[in-house]
């Protein structure tokens, strides 16, 4: 097994104790200022130089995606396959969900004149969602359920990481949105983001007594991005 250390879309400044050997990085606020500082927090425990796009083992360095280096023909109307950051831009992650697929948010200007912060998917989301890093945004489709497993970047050898954090936006309602962290054994626990209405929510965890994490299960709201599902009146919608 490789040392994989992996962060999401890189959120109170905070480093928490919590389950066993687990420390916990919570924060919310209303723009990128109010988490800036424990999504730096957050890189700065973990250490190591970030590693965009190259596929091997670079001695445990942490891995991040960047949303918006996604191509257009890989982005909103357009689906992107489960293993684009294992293949295409190699991170080490594949993605998996009880729905149809994935969808990266369109940037102004895109050649299929999409609307941007999922609007396409329902026009209300624009007004309430927004970005840590301009100007992309990430969801599951049919389910706002996915799984996140590791391998060694750019090949089927399966791999474990010590920290795993992501960033969501609009997250209204206590207790939704979450995300569980799995051993090969079996869970390590769940642990909730903070909520910001229409702001930004970052939650990270990071394993200092030995655990290893194979797979993440992210839970964004209780509801998926759907031209049916308004944000409000207890549907709480949420992107990553």
């Amino acid at each position: 097994m490789k040392n994989n250390r992996l962060v999401f879309s890189l959120a109170m400044v905070a480093a928490l104790p919590a389950f066993g050997g687990s420390v916990v990085y919570s924060g919310s606020g209303a723009n990128i200022a109010g988490i800036t500082g424990v999504v730096s927090l957050f890189q700065g425990d973990i250490g190591g130089g970030s590693v965009p796009g190259a596929a091997g083992s670079f001695g445990g360095v942490r891995r991040e995606i960047n949303w918006d280096a996604v191509p257009d023909a890989k982005s909103s109307p357009n689906s992107l396959n489960a293993n684009f950051f294992n293949t295409n831009s190699p991170r080490g992650a594949v993605f998996s969900t009880p729905g149809t697929g994935f969808e990266v948010s369109a940037k102004t200007g895109n050649p299929t004149s999409t609307p941007t912060l999922f609007g396409n998917i329902n026009p209300t989301y624009s007004s309430s969602f927004q970005t840590f890093s301009p100007q992309r945004l990430f969801t599951s489709i049919g389910s706002n359920v996915m799984d996140v497993s590791f391998f060694l970047a750019g090949t089927g050898t399966a791999a474990t990481t010590s920290a795993f954090g992501s960033i969501f936006t609009d997250v209204d309602l206590a207790s939704t949105t979450t995300i569980e962290f799995f051993s090969a054994a079996g869970s390590l626990g769940v642990f909730s983001a903070p909520t910001a209405d229409r702001g930004l929510s970052f939650l990270g965890v990071r394993f200092d007594a030995g655990e290893r994490i194979s797979k993440v299960r992210i839970t964004s709201g209780n509801a998926a991005l759907s031209a049916l599902n308004n944000d409000g009146g207890g549907v709480d919608v949420v992107a990553m």
